[in-house]
């Protein structure tokens, strides 16, 4: 930003946003372009400088815009520090992934899959015909509508090996996305104050989930084919818990998938110890060169609670999810559910449905794990070719992340500022984790917005890396 026409343009452009009335409109990209004879490169920094300035703010797919600015009198919330008190437990910034970003950056950081890879003309046809259904005007019942319940249960017997009872469609509670649902299953089955283990790392989401419900996490190392089961029985016996929540399929940051044996082993040590096991099979759609094998298809004794969620394979827009739980647990969660919202959204839960129970959604589930694969195996290759530093010791055989491992001694979060002042946004993999981190992570994202940029995103990654390490 040193340069002489670089300093022009932000001079002549300051000074035209200082004349424009507040919501004017900037020229395209492709107007600064042409009028200053530079770079679309040079002409996005800019932009981001003075957005970044406060000048201007940009709405994807519209324009850039002067901002508005209002002069007032600061506002006083000093009372709210006696009325609030001190937090129960440390608060926890939303995740990175959760972030929106701007179209002029490569975006490795996103929790969330591409639009293109989701079934949008199956969606939008869907909730076309669930606006004009009874569900539009009906109240559902508190547990989901019955034939969600039994797709649900189905979709989980069909898994379910001879000689182990299937679940029941009275064993299916419908969420509101399984961020909900977690939230629920921790205050019902753990309780505030009392010890949840998870693997480490884990999902940010249940973190905070399990924080924000006043639950003891207890960290339990899992690698890329899962936890140690010797090490998981001596965390039940040191801490008296009863819970342990894990993900057996493409868990997320890592994309480890537990082998069938594990699972099994697992199963024994939860048993003896008289505990739950919440699976959380939020990817169980996302499979690449495997399937999904839920642990819960193995167990009929209600030891496991089984979390289904298909808000990141049909639609963000369409936030639905299921626990089945058997026995008294179900009872609790239910009435936890009950606390927090008296029943799903009908039209949202027909729509669903209608989605899963389409025979164009099997036909794109076949295509999305080509897609997931080609979109994985290019950034495998583009950062083992420009950002060796990143090393990923585990390619997921399914799943949206990739786990990397940084150079000791790496400081992530200043890694994270300099790719984004790159134009490269990642997520620092600290937050994954429910006490201190093992080390030096990020987690990208191959299933977010254009891949075709995925090789320049490796390049300056690794570019960035190099300097760092050179501190």
């Amino acid at each position: 930003m040193n340069n002489d026409s670089t300093s022009q343009m932000l001079t002549r452009l300051r000074k035209w946003i200082s004349a424009a009335a507040p919501g004017a409109r900037l020229p395209s990209t492709r107007s600064l372009v042409a009028e200053y004879q530079a770079s679309p490169v040079t002409v996005q920094k800019v932009l981001r400088t003075l957005a970044a300035q406060g000048l201007i703010e940009s709405r994807p797919g519209v324009g850039t815009f002067v901002r508005s600015v209002r002069t007032a009198r600061p506002a006083d919330y000093g009372w709210q520090t006696a009325a609030l008190g001190s937090p129960q437990g440390p608060l926890r910034p939303v995740s990175a992934a959760m972030r929106s970003a701007p179209n002029d950056v490569i975006a490795f950081h996103s929790g969330y899959p591409d639009r293109e890879l989701l079934p949008e003309r199956l969606v939008r046809a869907a909730l076309t015909r669930a606006a004009r259904s009874e569900a539009a005007i009906s109240c559902p019942p508190v547990a989901g509508l019955p034939d969600l319940q039994s797709w649900f249960a189905h979709e989980l017997r069909d898994a379910t090996p001879a000689g182990v009872a299937p679940p029941t469609p009275s064993d299916v509670i419908v969420l509101p996305g399984s961020q909900s649902g977690l939230s629920s299953v921790f205050r019902a089955l753990v309780g505030s104050g009392q010890p949840l283990l998870v693997e480490s790392p884990t999902y940010w989401g249940a973190i905070l989930a399990a924080t924000q419900a006043g639950v003891r996490v207890v960290p339990v190392p899992s690698g890329p084919e899962g936890p140690d089961p010797d090490a998981l029985a001596r965390a039940f016996d040191e801490t008296g818990a009863r819970v342990f929540y894990a993900q057996p399929n493409y868990a997320n940051p890592t994309g480890a998938q537990w082998p069938a044996r594990l699972g099994e082993q697992v199963l024994e040590v939860v048993r003896a110890h008289g505990a739950f096991l919440v699976e959380d099979d939020w990817a169980h759609d996302f499979g690449i060169t495997t399937d999904a094998l839920p642990v819960a298809a193995r167990d009929d004794s209600g030891h496991v609670v089984y979390v289904r969620s298909l808000t990141k394979s049909v639609s963000p827009g369409i936030r639905i999810a299921a626990v089945i739980a058997r026995g008294p647990a179900r009872e609790r969660i239910l009435a936890a559910r009950g606390a927090e919202s008296m029943y799903v959204s009908g039209v949202l839960q027909a729509a669903a449905l209608d989605v899963v129970t389409q025979p164009g959604w099997q036909t794109h589930l076949r295509g999305l794990r080509h897609q997931l694969q080609a979109r994985r195996d290019l950034l495998v290759s583009s950062l083992r070719e420009l950002a060796p530093m990143a090393h990923v010791e585990h390619v997921p055989r399914g799943g949206l992340n990739l786990w990397a491992r940084l150079p000791d001694g790496t400081d992530v979060d200043q890694l994270v500022r300099d790719c984004e002042a790159a134009g490269v946004i990642i997520a620092a993999g600290t937050e994954w984790f429910p006490a201190e981190p093992a080390g030096p992570f990020i987690r990208l994202n191959y299933a977010g917005a254009n891949p075709g940029a995925f090789r320049e995103g490796a390049r300056i990654l690794g570019e960035v890396l190099e300097r760092t390490a050179g501190r």
